[in-house]
């Protein structure tokens, strides 16, 4: 019989570490309790698998164990070529049996886990996104075991914050979807009719945020991209509020902004977004279009490894600044002008580390391995020429070579101009 190929995606550099970080903490152990493989804090461990409830344990001597609930699943559990804790080694059916409610029966397994895995009773990290109610009653049969809970949360984002090459290999396919599908954005854009009116229309129907949506859900799927999280395709003064997802019934016209952005996922996540404007934009919107590109290429420029991302958003601020647009350091409770951060990590989650706020200590310096995102924007939902938002946003990753952009996408507001470059 041939060998099983792995599937999973292994722990990132920083992992081989991750014994030695629970040991100089005092930890015996981090242990993930996931509802699924797909939790954020499990993926970067066990890949591209298809798990139910499981969970891993990483002593702080010792290899870690994945533990799953069901027979069913112990072909895709070896595919993430860790050693593995069996139904039949947890004792799960009898723990089924014996418990009264879904958090004790995790309790009873969780830790049969720890104990199978040489943990003794401690203080352990833990980590993962099982449901609030469940993962409480499990805590607490665990703690009258003597184990210390502690939140083990920062321990899982820092040590995914910098991508192995598998782990990059299924970035740069998530991007490569994603302007696969800006591409077909901009072609939809740069083939519709415009009427005496300012509406738009494709093939003789009103061109409408939906469209565009459908156009970019058809590319995704061709690269087997999901869209968990949505996307943003807001126009006008829609677009004039970063977060404003755009209404699916909206009809597009000429001049006016559309802000796409889009972030799709397979095994991690890729980010991206554009401004386009189909026909003359207003003084206002060209004058901020540019401005935000000059932004875009300023953090380019500054994005090398050893510096914080904080750094950079005080930069592109004071580009802001000095263009006469408000910004969260001049005006920190501004709601027009530039309203967000400059950038975050990207991987499992689509916010992760590296961090870009203020506050942040080492988990905010890039490093190679990291990836994220450079989004400045400039937002004006009242503006008396009609609302607007403008927003450019290019994905990075820092390589031994310096950063390289996975999204080198055209920034032009006019989605005739990307068609003039292919």
């Amino acid at each position: 019989m041939p060998a099983r190929q792995q599937k999973a995606i292994r722990p990132s550099p920083s992992s081989t570490g991750l014994g030695v970080r629970l040991s100089e903490e005092g930890l015996e152990a981090l242990l993930v309790v996931a509802e699924s493989s797909r939790d954020s804090d499990l993926a970067g461990f066990v890949g591209q698998v298809h798990l139910g409830s499981c969970f891993l344990v990483y002593p702080a001597v010792g290899p870690p164990r994945l533990g799953y609930f069901t027979p069913m699943e112990s072909g895709e559990a070896a595919d993430t070529g860790i050693d593995l804790l069996s139904p039949k080694d947890l004792g799960v059916e009898e723990a089924r049996r014996e418990a009264h409610s879904e958090g004790v029966l995790w309790g009873i397994v969780l830790g049969r886990g720890l104990e199978l895995s040489g943990v003794v009773p401690g203080k352990i990290a833990l980590a993962g996104h099982a449901p609030a109610g469940v993962l409480l009653e499990a805590a607490r049969g665990l703690e009258a075991a003597g184990w210390v809970l502690v939140d083990g949360r920062e321990i899982s984002l820092t040590e995914r914050k910098s991508k192995g090459n598998l782990e990059l290999d299924a970035v740069r396919h998530a991007a490569a979807g994603t302007c696969a599908a800006f591409q077909a954005v901009a072609a939809l854009l740069a083939d519709c009719e415009t009427s005496r009116a300012g509406a738009l229309a494709i093939e003789g129907s009103p061109l409408t945020t939906g469209r565009v949506r459908r156009e970019i859900s058809q590319k995704l799927a061709e690269f087997g991209l999901e869209q968990p999280e949505g996307n943003i395709v807001a126009a006008g003064a829609a677009a004039g509020v970063p977060h404003n997802q755009g209404d699916s019934a909206r009809e597009l016209r000429a001049g006016e902004a559309l802000i796409v952005d889009l972030f799709p996922k397979k095994h991690v996540f890729a980010d991206c977004t554009r401004t386009f404007c189909v026909g003359e934009p207003s003084e206002a919107l060209a004058a901020a279009h540019l401005t935000v590109r000059e932004a875009l290429a300023r953090g380019h420029a500054s994005a090398v490894a050893g510096v914080s991302g904080w750094q950079l958003q005080r930069d592109v601020c004071r580009h802001f600044d000095e263009a006469g647009h408000a910004t969260p350091t001049s005006s920190p409770l501004t709601n027009h002008g530039f309203v967000h951060g400059l950038g975050h990590g990207v991987g499992f989650d689509i916010h992760e580390y590296p961090s870009f706020r203020a506050k942040a200590g080492d988990e905010g310096v890039l490093r190679v391995g990291d990836v994220f995102t450079l989004e400045p924007g400039l937002y004006y939902p009242d503006h008396p020429s009609g609302g607007f938002g403008v927003r450019l946003e290019d994905l990075v990753v820092m390589t031994v070579d310096g950063p390289e952009n996975l999204t080198p996408l055209p920034h032009d507001l006019d989605p005739r101009d990307w068609k003039m470059g292919t």
